[in-house]
């Protein structure tokens, strides 16, 4: 062994940890899911993923001011609409809770990043991300239906569109819709990867989105594949995606790290709510430090090649990284 080779030089101080440092996050890294509900004057912690909110369109505004403080520069916008039927349709009024949600915030925040996510489960009474005959998915039926909720977001003002119901085909007909109706300028994250996880279950509770019965992995991908993930993402990039989306994260930083190497486009990563809810209970527990423990997820997140953190720690860990 060479004694002049010596990598312990290079962690010896803080000073010399922060100038070699490989992986940096940064508040600008981070996109903070909201829960929007209609009402007023709602401010309700969702039990399962404690310091997040449903949020009424009055308390929003304040919600977002907060986050812009922070130094967020992008959300992701979820809706809990007042009525579900079998197609969904509330999902693509033009009065809908996401859609008068974008508006305001678009008014107030001109340079914020508003991102839509797209499905139809929070808004179907048999709460599956499409259209339900037979017990089975028709997957074309939904592609319209997803067209129409993408274009009333184009409509508000929405600056990203992210699809995340998994259906064949839906990001080309999504794009031909925005595209005919002058919205070419609006962007898709498609959750190219998404799969069925067992880690979604707050998320659920969250949006009110569990399926009545049956599960969703006709469509959504099996945890044990991996080059099938990479087919989805070229597809979704032929279809004209314009970030790739990997979800959940913590389980999937293989996957990450695939898509990063593979595709030039940005990968955007989906820390989701199992992940943070096991952390916080842990936390709670005493089990853990929340805080060091966050900020290493979303470092790993970061580190196997994500540039967009889709996560609910976005508030905490910039306030953490001023620190």
């Amino acid at each position: 062994m060479d004694l002049n080779i010596r990598p312990r030089r290079l962690r010896s101080s803080q000073g010399i940890r922060d100038l070699v440092r490989e992986t940096n996050l940064t508040a600008a890294d981070f996109v903070k899911p909201l829960f929007v509900v209609n009402g007023q004057n709602i401010r309700d912690e969702i039990p399962s993923m404690p310091a997040n909110y449903h949020l009424s369109l009055d308390n929003l505004e304040a919600e977002v001011q907060r986050l812009v403080e922070l130094g967020i520069k992008a959300v992701i916008l979820f809706g809990l609409p007042e009525y579900k039927d079998a197609e969904g349709s509330s999902a693509w009024q033009q009065d809908g809770i996401v859609q008068q949600a974008v508006k305001g915030l678009k008014k107030k925040f001109p340079e914020l990043l508003v991102i839509t996510d797209l499905c139809l489960c929070q808004y179907t009474d048999h709460g599956h991300c499409g259209i339900l005959e037979a017990g089975k998915i028709k997957n074309d039926a939904t592609l319209e239906r997803l067209a129409k909720v993408a274009l009333s977001h184009a409509e508000a003002g929405a600056d990203l569109i992210a699809p995340s119901d998994m259906m064949d085909g839906r990001v080309a007909k999504i794009r031909q819709v925005l595209d005919q109706n002058g919205f070419k300028e609006v962007g898709i994250m498609a959750y190219s990867a998404k799969y069925h996880s067992a880690f979604y279950g707050p998320f659920r509770d969250a949006a009110h989105s569990a399926p009545g019965e049956g599960d969703r992995s006709s469509y959504q991908m099996d945890a044990a594949n991996s080059d099938e993930a990479l087919r989805e993402m070229e597809l979704d990039i032929a279809e004209g995606a314009d970030i790739i989306m990997v979800k959940p994260a913590l389980s999937y930083l293989d996957i990450i790290k695939q898509a990063s190497d593979n595709f030039k486009l940005p990968v955007a990563a989906y820390n989701v709510s199992g992940e943070y809810a096991m952390v916080k209970a842990a936390a709670e527990k005493g089990w853990l430090d929340e805080k060091s423990v966050a900020l290493e997820i979303l470092t790993s997140i970061k580190r196997a090649g994500a540039d967009i953190i889709i996560t609910y720690w976005a508030d905490s860990a910039a306030g953490w990284l001023k620190e």
